[in-house]
């Protein structure tokens, strides 16, 4: 919050100074700021050396802050940059953005050292620690072109775990480590897996998950001058916020959860909700005037009943309906059941 609130600015006077074109298009130099951490793009070295490094130290110099040494260095897109954790480079004229080596370097160490500190652990508790790790870095790094990265990881993973399976078993041969600790599921064999049971006595069976399965999914950038806090653009973020859930398991199940609350109804016309790309998130109360996204802040509208919510004074939609026998099929229908 701090970084934000000192580096904010900085963006707006780097547009002063280097406007856009009289055709409308942008200038010269951009700017992308995450907290404390910013690129600043320029078309040559001498325009960013001379002319834009020095305005940046000055806009610092007045908040008391001054670049980093040590993180400061002015490279040729062909080259390329590491920024949060990826590495922005073009090949051959092509823009691609990938995780970066010293990410996937840490990342790995990260895991090797997890499986190093449970020499001798069930591969149950083994597993439980290293899916959180694992599908948490695959989802940080799915909207950039991350597949190849990900079979690299799985094979690192890999390799990490059967040497962990043959020190346990040093006078094993490597067909009977096989069969006590990967097995197949479905059509992919060499599934590392594994149980655990709770204080009841209760079997719960763990696989390994893959960063590989995790789907790519292209990141669609937030407008420049959407403001969260700003009524005007209730509308937008909630339609951002109904795009995430359909793409996302935990957001689809969420959908289903409203779904099923309003019993397949839509609150504002009483009628049925019946395709998921008819479906609009409404907040009942608004986020710009304090509201969560919680489930119980939220509800299903067809659009045009959207808009009409919108239209009026801050309205609110109350659910009442419950699940008919036909929107109880239907909801089954598109569970896969």
């Amino acid at each position: 919050m701090l970084a934000n609130l000192a580096l904010d600015g900085l963006e707006r006077v780097l547009g002063q100074h280097f406007p856009r074109t009289k055709d409308g298009k942008h200038g010269m130099v951009h700017l992308v700021r995450y907290a404390d951490d910013f690129i600043v793009t320029g078309r040559t070295r001498e325009l960013l050396e001379h002319e834009v490094k020095p305005l940046v130290e000055s806009f610092l110099l007045e908040r008391g802050l001054k670049l980093s040494a040590e993180k400061t260095a002015v490279m040729h897109i062909e080259q390329g940059c590491d920024f949060l954790g990826q590495n922005v480079r073009k090949y051959n004229g092509k823009m691609l953005i990938k995780p970066s080596k010293k990410n996937v370097k840490a990342f790995l160490a990260k895991v090797r050292g997890i499986i190093k500190a449970n020499k001798q652990a069930k591969p149950g508790h083994l597993i439980a620690q290293l899916n959180p790790v694992l599908r948490g870095w695959a989802n940080y790094h799915r909207h950039v072109v991350s597949k190849d990265v990900y079979r690299y990881v799985d094979t690192a993973i890999f390799r990490a775990l059967w040497q962990w399976a043959r020190r346990r078993h040093p006078n094993k041969g490597a067909r009977w480590v096989k069969a006590r600790y990967w097995q197949t599921i479905g059509t992919r064999n060499w599934v590392f897996a594994g149980t655990t049971s709770d204080s009841r006595g209760n079997m719960r069976k763990w696989h390994l998950s893959k960063a590989a399965d995790v789907p790519i999914v292209r990141h669609t950038k937030v407008r420049g001058e959407a403001n969260p806090y700003d009524p005007e653009w209730e509308v937008y973020f909630e339609r951002r916020l109904g795009v995430k859930m359909e793409t996302d398991l935990k957001g689809r199940r969420q959908l289903l959860y409203l779904w099923k609350q309003q019993g397949g109804i839509c609150p504002v016309c009483n009628q049925t909700l019946s395709v998921l790309g008819e479906w609009h998130n409404h907040h009942k109360v608004w986020r710009s005037k304090g509201g969560s996204d919680r489930a119980e802040n939220r509800v299903l509208l067809h659009p045009n009943c959207h808009m009409k919510m919108h239209h009026g004074p801050g309205q609110s939609a109350s659910v009442t309906a419950s699940p008919s026998r036909g929107v109880a099929r239907g909801l089954s229908r598109m569970s896969g059941n």
